[in-house]
Order: structure tokens, then C-alpha cells, then sequence
């Protein structure tokens, strides 16, 4: 059986590759992952066990391309400015709104629409600040504390993981 952490590196791979289409099929668990014309990763939403005559060791998977597995520059936190270290330690006292699952950030709930929040916005536990899209399932997430919006840590449309954080608030 595959861990979650085993199926987001798939999704990155086929994501990251000119692959349009990715089927995974093995003891009774069937994996298809199709990107659309934009380029963006869609996750099948119907995940169904193969039949029982169908539950035999897998044959290798086949991919039709191999996928661009070049090495992808450095980031650069390494060659931080020093201001930006220093705005890195300065973040103690704030509190983190963090994203609750794997899916892709949206700042307001249409394209044409104005952000939930931006950075000096009031907010109160209950107050929407974005969108995470998973599996065309859009959540809203909430600040879940009172205080100000200090930084916007995610870009809009950008696919972020379990855990990382979204916004810096100044707890009031």
C-alpha cells in the first residue's frame, strides 16, 4: 500500500515532468493522475480497487517519458541577506496560519475577486483568509486567532504542503 508521502512525491514527479498522464495499479489500488491543459497536476477523484483476478504483483510501471529529473537550482537560503535572516528570528513572537493540507493556495474565493486578507488586516478567529484547493474541493481556512496580518508567506495559485505556513499574524 502507498503512503501519502510516497503518492505527493508522484503527484511532484508527473507534475515536475512532460508527462500528461500517469496510471499506478497494484494490489488493488488504482492511481490515475492527469494533468489539464494549464499544466497543473489533477489527481483522480475516483479511486477504485481493481478486481480480484487483477490483484498480482504489478508489472513495472511503463512511462511513455522519462521525467525531467534534472537537478533543480539551489535555493538561495544559504545567500540570505542579512536582513532576511534577521526578519527570520524576528518572527518569535508572531503566530503562524498554516495549511492544513496538500492543495494549492488562493488568496480570494474567485480570480477577478479581492484577497480575503492582505498584510495590516484585522482578523478575528473566524475570519476567512484563503482557499486551499484539494481535490477540487475548495477549504476555507481560518486565522483561528484575533490579531493583524503581518506577512503573506504563500503566492497565489502556489501548491503548498501539510504544515507550512500561510500567513504571520501579530496575536493581539
Amino acid at each position: 500500500m502507498l503512503k501519502m508521502h510516497e503518492i505527493r512525491e508522484l503527484i511532484k514527479l508527473v507534475d515536475q515532468s512532460k508527462i500528461t498522464e500517469f496510471e499506478y495499479e497494484f494490489e488493488g489500488l488504482k492511481i490515475s493522475i492527469k494533468k489539464d491543459e494549464q499544466q497543473e497536476v489533477q489527481p483522480a477523484q475516483n479511486v477504485t480497487p481493481a478486481p480480484p483476478e487483477a490483484q498480482r504483483p504489478a508489472d513495472p510501471v511503463e512511462v511513455k517519458e522519462k521525467p525531467d529529473v534534472s537537478p533543480q537550482p539551489a535555493r538561495e537560503e544559504h545567500a540570505q541577506p542579512k536582513k532576511a535572516q534577521e526578519e527570520e528570528k524576528d518572527t518569535s513572537g508572531l503566530h503562524k496560519i498554516v495549511s492544513p493540507m496538500v492543495g494549492t493556495f488562493y488568496r480570494a474565493p474567485a480570480p477577478d475577486a479581492e484577497p480575503y486578507v492582505k498584510e495590516g488586516d484585522k482578523v478575528t478567529e473566524n475570519t476567512v483568509v484563503c482557499i486551499v484547493e484539494a481535490m477540487k474541493l475548495m477549504n476555507e481556512i481560518e486565522a483561528e486567532v484575533r490579531g493583524e496580518i503581518v506577512e503573506v508567506l504563500a503566492e497565489n495559485g502556489q501548491l503548498v504542503e501539510y504544515g507550512q505556513p500561510l500567513f504571520l499574524v501579530k496575536p493581539e
